[in-house]
């Protein structure tokens, strides 16, 4: 298997991933292998499956140093107190922008045995988790964006190239 970073406007950024069924599969090893690999080259602190190519409710975090996978997750409670942080995107190479999201969030999640956890992050890793987790809902960064910082033209542009491709 050989994954590779997937970019707007390729139609599976839009996609809601399917959940991981099988925990026994020994391709989930390899694909977390990879995506691990593809996050660390990019200098990532986040990857969610779609954005390799793999229809899978998959994420991986560079959490403090130690990238660790995150299977079927979903926020389970968000803070009503929020951030406003400038992220970017390995699929949106050279845009960036604002985006306002809860400061806290209660994660659940599976480890690559199917074994569930639930954890409480705050600050960086809330806000990385929530933008992970909206990749495999299909959801973008850039449709949560208060203010472009970088590429704003170039999105656009990407913008008209997809609303051309749909065609």
């Amino acid at each position: 298997m050989k994954l590779n970073i997937i970019t707007y406007p390729h139609k599976l950024l839009r996609t809601k991933l399917d959940k991981v069924q099988n925990f026994k599969n020994p391709e989930l090893n390899q694909i977390i292998k990879e995506m691990t690999y593809l996050m660390l080259k990019y200098d990532g602190i986040g990857l969610a499956g779609n954005q390799t190519g793999i229809n899978k409710r998959i994420i991986v975090v560079n959490d403090r140093g130690t990238p660790r996978a995150y299977i079927n997750p979903q926020i389970k409670r968000k803070s009503f107190f929020k951030q406003k942080i400038e992220e970017g995107c390995i699929s949106f190479p050279e845009i960036m922008g604002y985006v306002s999201r809860s400061k806290s969030i209660i994660l659940e999640y599976y480890d690559q045995k199917g074994k569930k956890y639930q954890t409480k992050t705050s600050g960086l890793y809330a806000t990385v988790f929530q933008h992970e987790i909206d990749h495999i809902n299909g959801i973008i960064f850039t449709d949560k964006i208060k203010k472009f910082t970088q590429g704003k033209d170039r999105f656009k542009k990407l913008q008209a190239q997809a609303k051309n491709d749909e065609r």
